[in-house]
């Protein structure tokens, strides 16, 4: 289980250094998307031999796009250029992207957007704690970093016992790929896994100048080789209704559920509330 002890608050960047960091994390995203792209998808003939450059070439994306490959390879390279929407909706396309994938493409280039990403927010009202309580099945509420703030008995029985956990242990994504109770009662947990990487991957982009999220991606991915190998694919993925199957200790029904995820208000996006809505008849 990830220590979340060691680590820390972020120290507040300044304007210039955030600018930097928002180039790279564009840069890099680029450079992922480019990578897993092949030639013939994207109209350009099959190679003969071995290419040099896995999927398309630096070049090859930037003819696509209209631009210069001097220009595209500054994009990549995480330089601070001046990046017009026109430019980067031309890139997206260029780089055959997903709805979700584009999405996120738009929210890294954050032409418009505030100069810092809303803080994770820590703590919840009791409020909340109530609301949560008065849900017949399985519903909580995290942060941005995957963080359990508010959960209900549905979940202790049904998901996972989170009480009988330490502050520090109650992270989503370090109990998915390291806890060995969780493994067991999610049936589907390749797919699961899989999805909630691609959504962890979207906060850490945002948060890009939260040092936290490197240090917590780098201790999960020394604990769970599966973690380790789903980051270096830079999937991405937005929150969507999503069907999972538990089966707790003891039971022979496999219960069934579609998660409903619910932004929070305006003081608090960062927050999420997911709701288990059953597929079938629980069993009392």
């Amino acid at each position: 289980m990830v220590d979340m002890n060691n680590l820390s608050q972020p120290a507040p960047l300044s304007p210039v250094d955030l600018n930097s960091m928002r180039a790279k994390t564009l840069g890099d995203y680029l450079k992922s998307r480019r990578a897993r792209l092949q030639p013939e998808q994207a109209g350009f003939a099959k190679t003969h031999g071995q290419r040099r450059t896995p999927g398309l070439r630096r070049e090859e994306v930037a003819i696509l796009a209209g631009v210069s490959a001097t220009y595209y390879t500054f994009l990549e390279q995480g330089r601070e250029v001046a990046v017009s929407r026109e430019v980067i909706e031309s890139i997206g396309r260029a780089l055959q992207l997903s709805p979700d994938e584009h999405a996120h493409l738009l929210g890294l280039w954050n032409g418009n957007e505030p100069e810092m990403a809303p803080p994770i927010t820590s703590e919840i009202s009791q409020s909340w704690w109530d609301i949560v309580n008065q849900m017949a099945f399985p519903a909580f509420i995290t942060n941005g970093r995957a963080e359990l703030l508010a959960w209900n008995t549905a979940v202790d029985k049904y998901v996972m016992d989170f009480t009988s956990r330490t502050p520090e242990q109650r992270n989503m994504m370090s109990s998915l790929f390291t806890d060995p109770e969780m493994r067991v009662r999610l049936i589907n947990w390749e797919e699961m896994a899989a999805h909630s990487a691609a959504i962890f991957r979207t906060s850490y982009d945002k948060y890009a100048h939260d040092p936290w999220f490197p240090r917590f991606v780098d201790n999960l991915s020394k604990e769970s080789p599966e973690f380790a190998s789903l980051w270096k694919l830079h999937q991405v993925e937005a929150k969507r209704v999503t069907r999972v199957f538990y089966q707790p200790p003891g039971q022979e029904q496999v219960n069934v559920y579609e998660i409903k995820s619910l932004s929070f208000t305006l003081d608090h996006p960062d927050l999420h509330l997911c709701i288990y809505s059953p597929v079938k008849k629980q069993e009392s």
